[in-house]
């Protein structure tokens, strides 16, 4: 039986949406982090935080000790991609590098997963949520030269596609390294209408969108829970 969920990631983990009427980011009053606390009946205890980049989660982890007994999530990816769009849109003809490039990005997830493995716990990977590629763009460029930010990506959906090269190192990693894997983006590609999860920043999960993680993730601890003992799934024993 799992001990606790610990929780490693950014603004997704920690359940941050944009509130349009105060026009900031806030923490969700519904943010799926309570809900499956509330549903499982399992101490979380969320280490995640706004603009946080794998880095910063490994540095938050070495101040954790024993963690025997407990699931640790870990969800990144999302600020790992993101480009330093200013600079972007100042000099659209030269490379820029994303914050954490994807191959580091790998080799900085691997050993994640060694260390909360050493400290006792089971590692959780977590895909990051697609975006909307359109208003994801109108929003980073609102103070920018948008046509230089264009011109250097060479279509909008390019910020998708480069978005998902991160997710799919996640799935690599955990097919790799033989860790549980909580593929959030595909429950989010599943709805008609993904945007609808979405904030107007059209990255950020909205109150409907933290009820989606919360119910994916309750459906991943019920699949794991039907598979038995075969699973060896702390997470889906959970429930029991």
């Amino acid at each position: 039986m799992m001990s606790s969920i610990h929780i490693w990631g950014d603004s997704i983990g920690k359940g941050v949406v944009y509130d349009e009427s105060r026009g900031r980011y806030v923490i969700s009053g519904l943010r799926w982090t309570t809900q499956i606390e509330d549903r499982l009946g399992i101490p979380v205890q969320n280490h995640a935080r706004m603009g946080a980049v794998i880095r910063d989660g490994l540095r938050e982890l070495e101040r954790s000790q024993d963690l025997s007994g407990a699931i640790a999530v870990i969800e990144f990816g999302g600020n790992d991609c993101d480009l330093p769009w200013a600079e972007v849109a100042a000099k659209p003809d030269q490379d820029h590098p994303a914050k954490v490039p994807v191959d580091l990005f790998r080799s900085l997830l691997e050993q994640f997963i060694r260390q909360v493995r050493s400290r006792g716990a089971r590692p959780l990977l977590v895909t990051p949520p697609p975006l909307d590629a359109a208003r994801y763009f109108a929003w980073v460029t609102r103070q920018l030269d948008a046509e230089a930010v264009r011109h250097y990506l060479g279509d909008i959906q390019h910020i998708y596609r480069w978005q998902e090269r991160y997710a799919i190192a996640v799935r690599d990693v955990a097919q790799k390294l033989n860790c549980e894997l909580f593929d959030l983006r595909d429950a989010f590609l599943a709805e008609r209408d993904v945007a609808s999860f979405l904030c107007v920043d059209g990255i950020h999960p909205n109150e409907r969108g933290q009820s989606l993680i919360a119910q994916a993730a309750l459906l991943l601890d019920r699949r794991y829970f039907k598979a038995g003992q075969e699973t060896g799934s702390d997470f889906a024993l959970a429930a029991r």
